[in-house]
Order: structure tokens, then C-alpha cells, then sequence
């Protein structure tokens, strides 16, 4: 029993800090107007809290588990697509993407991915039933729908208006005007749904691939932690610094901007050790990120709401209709989704 809800407080761990992690990297890259640099402020957070501390951890002490080849290899590979997720969040913000429409995107698709990867790296095809296929069907469809209702911005008077305009295409009564400005929409538009695909795909592989580099250290709990760390300082701190001069950053280094990215680093990491904590308690990639990316969205919702990214009133009930949809689907998904193959003889 007492395994069980230490796998549960886990989950919820990693469902409430990755439900967070989009408003709050969103305010990040508002303040710092880039892209490269809320991702560098990820990267710094990932190193204090999934390196620094576990390193500190294991040297005053032992831990169950080894290190290992494989494991460090799978465990960076975990690190990698985490760190790619985190930059397709990023750079779907920097399109013009709304976490609001964004992060239920990623948490309804990467569960769907994840899965299927599961099932790949198990030879578990063939328990690929009917149920799951809809589940897999009810994500699409709610993703769709969320992507269809997303909030949009209100202006109800004057300043407001001048506010929105800024970010957007400048409107000039010229000829030809509407159909430029309805392209660049439509590039943006493209752009974001990359970015996002990037960041589903990335996090929908997480799951299993770091599953298997904590198996391949005997269940180590610090040791994963500490690859993830090293892959998101790779990543993302030594290339985007690389990458400012050359892609010419106009961004700044504001301290609001740096506390807030710092924030949201600090939550994906404690969100990556809730994940670990999940798997070594027993949880499996087909239980436990289904579960997370099943409630992270809904939390994302009510976080984005309450930081006033969007009123309320500008929250269309289809829009609240497809997040269900998706939690739905997902739910399906880990109901029915294959559970390996039995022992061998």
C-alpha cells in the first residue's frame, strides 16, 4: 500500500510541475524576448538541481544501483529528447503558440507516442486491441478540437488593441495587405505546429527511453538524474550560448525574465525526478506517463488561467470539451495500451 501511494505522490509530482512548466516558461520568454535564452535559464536549472545536488547526494552517501555504459547511454538519450521537448515548447512560444493550446497538444499526442514506443521496444504489437486504437482516435480528435477553440486574445478598448497590434502584422490600408498578412499567419501558424509535433514526439519518447537506462543501472534513482542533467547542459546551455551572436539575438538578460525560465527549468527537473521516483516504485512507461500527460494539460489550463494569460471569459466551452476528449483518450490508452510479454520459459 505504502508502494502505491509513493507511486501516486510521484505522478502527481511530475503531472503538477510539467502542468506548470508552459505558463511559466511562456512569461519567461516574454521578458527576455527570445527564444535561445529562456532555454539557456532551462538548461542552468536542469544543472544546479540534476547534477549538482545528486552528484552532492552520492558522495555523501551510497545509493542502490551502479553505474553503467548502457545506462548512461540511454539515461543521456532520456536527457536529449526531454531537452529537444523543452526547446519545441520554446520555440512554439516564440511562433506565436499560446501554452494554453500548445501544452495540451504536446500532453495529448505524447502519450500516444509513448505508448507506441513502449510497445516497439517490447515486441508488444500484436496486444494492440480495438479499445486502444480508439483511445489513440479520441486523442486526435481532442486535439483537434483544442487546437480549433483555443482561447483568443480580447481587446475591449483602445490600449488594449494597441498592445496586440504590436505583435502582430502591421495593418495598413494597401492593397494586397489581407492576403500578406494572412500568409504570414499561416507560416506562424505551421511553424507552431512543428514545433509542437518536436516537443510530442520528444517527450513522448521520455518515458520509455530513461525506463530503460534506470533498468540498465539496477534501479538507481541519482544516476539517470544526473545524465538528464548533463544532457540539458549540452544542449541547452552550451549550444543556444553558441547560437546568440551567430542567429543574432536581440534579447536581453533581464532578471525577471532569467527568474521566471529558471522557474520553469527548476519544474521540468523536479518533474524528471518525479518520473524516476514513479519507475522506481514500480511504475511502468505505459502506466505512468499516460497518467501524467493525461492531467497536465487540465493543469496547465487552470495555471494559465490563474497567472491572467487569458480571461476566463475567453475560454470556449468546446475548447474545455476537447481537453476532456483528450484526458479521455489517454485514459483509454493506458487502460488498454499492451503490457509486454509474459515471461520467457
Amino acid at each position: 500500500m505504502f508502494q502505491f501511494l509513493s507511486l501516486i505522490a510521484a505522478i502527481a509530482l511530475t503531472a503538477c510541475c510539467w502542468g506548470i512548466y508552459g505558463p511559466v516558461l511562456h512569461f519567461g520568454r516574454e521578458a527576455l524576448h527570445s527564444s535561445l535564452r529562456p532555454f539557456v535559464c532551462v538548461g542552468l536549472a536542469y544543472f544546479l538541481i540534476a547534477v549538482l545536488a545528486p552528484l552532492t547526494l552520492l558522495a555523501r552517501g551510497g545509493e542502490r544501483g551502479a553505474w553503467s555504459s548502457k545506462g548512461v547511454l540511454w539515461s543521456l538519450l532520456a536527457g536529449t529528447a526531454g531537452a529537444l521537448g523543452a526547446l519545441g515548447v520554446i520555440l512554439a512560444l516564440g511562433f506565436g503558440g499560446k501554452p494554453i493550446y500548445v501544452m495540451p497538444l504536446v500532453f495529448g499526442g505524447a502519450p500516444v507516442v509513448n505508448t507506441l514506443l513502449t510497445a516497439f521496444m517490447n515486441k508488444a504489437f500484436n496486444q494492440l486491441k480495438a479499445p486502444f486504437l480508439a483511445g489513440l482516435i479520441l486523442v486526435v480528435l481532442g486535439a483537434v478540437t483544442v487546437l480549433v477553440f483555443k482561447p483568443q486574445p480580447q481587446a475591449h478598448a483602445a490600449p488594449a488593441a494597441a498592445v496586440a497590434a504590436s505583435d502582430a502584422v502591421p495593418a495598413e490600408p494597401a492593397i494586397g495587405a489581407p492576403a500578406k498578412t494572412a500568409e504570414k499567419k499561416t507560416e506562424r501558424f505551421l511553424e507552431v505546429l512543428l514545433a509542437t509535433a518536436l516537443a510530442m514526439f520528444s517527450w513522448g519518447a521520455y518515458g520509455p527511453v530513461l525506463h530503460r537506462g534506470q533498468g540498465a543501472m539496477g534501479g538507481s534513482r541519482l544516476r539517470p538524474l544526473i545524465c538528464i542533467g548533463v544532457a540539458y547542459f549540452l544542449i541547452a546551455v552550451l549550444v543556444p550560448l553558441a547560437l546568440l551572436v551567430p542567429m543574432g539575438d536581440t534579447g536581453n538578460w533581464g532578471m525577471s525574465g532569467m527568474l521566471w525560465s529558471l522557474g520553469a527549468g527548476s519544474l521540468g527537473a523536479l518533474g524528471a525526478l518525479g518520473t524516476i521516483l514513479a519507475f522506481a516504485c514500480g511504475g511502468k512507461p505505459f502506466t505512468v506517463m499516460p497518467v501524467v500527460f493525461g492531467c497536465a494539460p487540465v493543469l496547465n489550463t487552470l495555471a494559465t488561467i490563474a497567472l491572467a494569460h487569458t480571461p476566463p471569459a475567453a475560454v470556449s466551452p468546446f475548447f474545455l470539451a476537447g481537453m476532456l476528449i483528450v484526458a479521455v483518450g489517454a485514459a483509454t490508452v493506458l487502460t488498454f495500451g499492451p503490457r509486454g510479454h509474459a515471461p520467457g520459459k
